[in-house]
């Protein structure tokens, strides 16, 4: 019996071995990977952004009329941004996921603010230490963009696996669940064509 069990143990192995990459596990092992590295350069391009923040902040302090509520509303943002633990296990909560991107999107907006408002100090704009944070800020923004890039792809490559045949049998049983992507905050502000008004004065 024993030398029965002996010869016929290889045979299983090579059996479920087979099934195992024909019903797409070894897919998600690398899918689940590449989402993770992705999700990884994002919060880290996030935290080169939060870095930037108070010193930005510190330079702009400096220009004695500037507004305190703008200031006010970049630091409280931050704050928000960076009190939210970005786990790996953020991915797999839609609902945690999506109160670290608003976080994050305040975070854009104070900044985009403080930026615009900045562009009615002369003095401020001639800073040269203004200016490289506000070019290393710009940098971070275009990096952010490329990070979440490659995580939606991805997700999207996993979610696929997910949700494809035979696959999704596979996920069923090992417990893959679809992945939260990024997505736009408000999907009806930005559906409606703009307004454009030339009338006559």
């Amino acid at each position: 019996m024993n030398r029965v069990l002996s010869r016929a143990l290889p045979v299983f192995t090579l059996l479920l071995t087979l099934t195992l990459s024909g019903c797409g596990y070894n897919t998600f092992q690398t899918t689940d990977e590449q989402v993770n590295a992705a999700w990884a350069e994002v919060l880290n391009q996030y935290q080169r952004r939060a870095d930037l923040v108070p010193n930005l902040v510190n330079v702009v302090k400096a220009e004695a009329n500037f507004e305190q509520e703008t200031l006010t509303q970049v630091v409280e943002a931050r704050s928000k941004a960076t009190s939210t633990q970005a786990t790996p296990e953020l991915i797999n909560d839609p609902e945690a996921f999506n109160k670290f991107q608003q976080a994050q999107g305040e975070l854009s907006g104070a900044l985009s603010r403080l930026l615009l408002i900045t562009e009615n100090y002369p003095n401020l704009k001639a800073n040269q230490g203004f200016r490289d944070l506000q070019a290393q800020l710009e940098g971070t923004e275009n990096r952010i963009t490329v990070a979440r890039n490659r995580y939606i792809k991805a997700v999207q490559e996993y979610n696929v696996t997910v949700r494809s045949f035979p696959s999704n049998l596979t996920a069923m049983v090992m417990g893959y669940n679809v992945k939260p992507s990024f997505t736009v905050e408000n999907e009806a502000a930005i559906s409606k064509p703009p307004t454009v008004d030339f009338g006559t004065k």
